[in-house]
């Protein structure tokens, strides 16, 4: 009887051995799984303010030798690419070079705008009125029609739907003002409704009145699109119609253009850490702000963690994309190279496009959808909260006001997005405008936009604002690492 009972006894303390045992077991599986914060302190003490000024002056030095920019298509964008190769190669990483096809687009001449009846005699290229990128061509003399242009301090939605162009005139010239909607959806309506010219302009507020660096994504419209700035659309949109004289001459042909792709040796390859930064510059200028900052910061993180000897959990691919500025190309062409297994291998894709505007606000892309309603494909993914939560949660532990914005489709995460990868990161600003609140939250001049050069050629080493610059490198430093050791994807099952 009592050797039964201590075998009974021995029994059931065994199976609360196993029992607890599992337990221990279960509630590491489960730790293991949940979000961890990382310590980035060794990396981020490896990237300095002049390791990314070097990059910096490095490009600001390629574009003084190519005509004074680094666009697509350009020898300025070949020396971009060889630079980025040629520092990565060094630091110890297998590099990638993805070719693709892109439209070139090139101007004959340029373009013509002068007032036959109601208008001045001539306008100037430049200050007055530019080639949108993909414009067709075309010579028109004809009335100006303005098409739902609304209230100067309203937003915008002129020309993004078919019915703006109820009753329009065919044969005119449409009149139309920036937001809303692509500017090739404006111009598609535009053309569907019978437009001879499509005109385009800015919407008047302080730091948005000259002629818009636009793109109209591919070609395919065959009418002349122009850029106007606010003023000269101020003397078309009254109520006698305006008769002017324009012409655009333009070519498009196909040229070469690369990404470049290097990764980690170690890491889980099914849950990838992509990060990207866009290598072209816009025809106008050597685009350092937009986007050397993110190009270089990138490269300073890819090569601290290879001087650390960082072994990652799992796999970090960076990406350093082409024609970003023609309408996202390179990044689209990567996405769509991927299989349906390797996309769904990408745990993230962090993106990081003007990181040292010099009137600055600190954006954090809305992962969660808390701050914005998303919209169309430009909508985050399940799992994009998980990266806003890192940047806010880096900036808040710091002191640094920031604040969310929305995911507009504008930069390289837009295809990640469209496949259902979760996406975010974290930019400075561009040619919006900072409000007198953002003036007492961060510094700087209210009323004047993020990025005064934004896509002009006065975007140069003297444009970035290294205080900034710094601070952005810091998170993004710490979001990679953060979710480079993490032990699980963000992404839902």
């Amino acid at each position: 009887m009592q050797r039964a009972l201590g075998r009974l006894i021995i029994a059931a303390v065994a199976v609360v051995v196993l029992l607890v045992v599992a337990g221990v077991v279960f509630f590491v599986n489960q730790r293991s799984s949940a979000p961890q914060r990382v310590d980035s302190t060794a990396l981020r003490a490896e990237i300095t303010t002049q390791g990314i000024h070097r990059h910096l002056d490095a490009l600001q030095n390629i574009a003084g030798a190519n005509g004074g920019n680094r666009a697509v298509g350009t020898p300025g964008f070949t020396a971009t690419v060889d630079y980025v190769r040629q520092q990565l190669t060094e630091a110890g990483y297998q590099v990638e070079t993805q070719s693709f096809r892109f439209p070139y687009f090139a101007e004959t001449t340029p373009p013509v705008l002068a007032g036959v009846s109601g208008g001045r005699p001539s306008y100037a290229v430049g200050p007055d009125v530019r080639s949108m990128t993909y414009s067709g061509s075309g010579d028109v003399t004809a009335p100006v029609r303005p098409v739902n242009l609304g209230a100067p301090d309203a937003p915008s939605v002129s020309g993004c739907a078919a019915a703006d162009f109820a009753g329009f005139e065919r044969g005119t010239i449409a009149l139309l003002r920036r937001g809303g909607c692509p500017f090739s959806a404006k111009a598609h309506n535009a053309e569907t409704a019978g437009a001879a010219a499509v005109l385009v302009t800015n919407d008047g507020r302080p730091g948005q009145t000259d002629p818009i660096a636009g793109t109209l994504e591919r070609p395919g419209i065959r009418i002349p699109v122009l850029s106007i700035s606010s003023a000269v659309a101020a003397e078309f949109a009254g109520p006698t119609p305006v008769t002017v004289h324009l012409a655009a001459h333009t070519v498009t042909d196909f040229r070469q253009a690369q990404n470049l792709i290097a990764q980690t040796a170690a890491g889980r390859d099914d849950r990838v850490v992509t990060v990207g930064a866009h290598l072209d510059s816009v025809p106008a200028g050597p685009g350092i702000n937009d986007d050397g900052t993110g190009v270089a910061t990138v490269l300073e993180v890819a090569k601290a963690m290879s001087r650390l000897h960082i072994t990652p959990a799992n796999q970090v691919r960076f990406g350093f994309w082409g024609a970003e500025e023609l309408g996202l190309l390179g990044s689209e062409h990567y996405v769509a190279t991927l299989t349906p297994e390797q996309r769904a291998d990408i745990a993230v894709n962090l993106n990081f496009d003007m990181l040292g505007s010099p009137n600055f606000v600190r954006f954090v892309y809305d992962g969660d959808g808390s701050t914005f309603v998303a919209k169309d494909k430009a909508s985050a993914p399940p799992g994009s909260g998980a990266i806003e939560k890192v940047f806010t949660d880096y900036l808040g532990a710091r002191n640094l006001p920031f604040e969310a914005t929305e995911f507009d489709g504008r930069s390289d995460y837009a295809p990640f997005a469209e496949v259902g990868i979760p996406v975010g990161g974290m930019y400075t600003g561009a040619e919006e405008i900072k409000t007198p609140e953002q003036a007492t939250r961060y510094g700087g001049v209210a009323g004047q936009a993020y990025d005064q050069c934004y896509h002009q050629a006065c975007d140069t080493v003297s444009n970035v604002n290294d205080t900034v610059l710094a601070e952005s490198a810091g998170a993004v430093a710490d979001s990679i690492l953060h979710f480079a050791q993490q032990p699980a994807s963000p992404r839902p099952e």
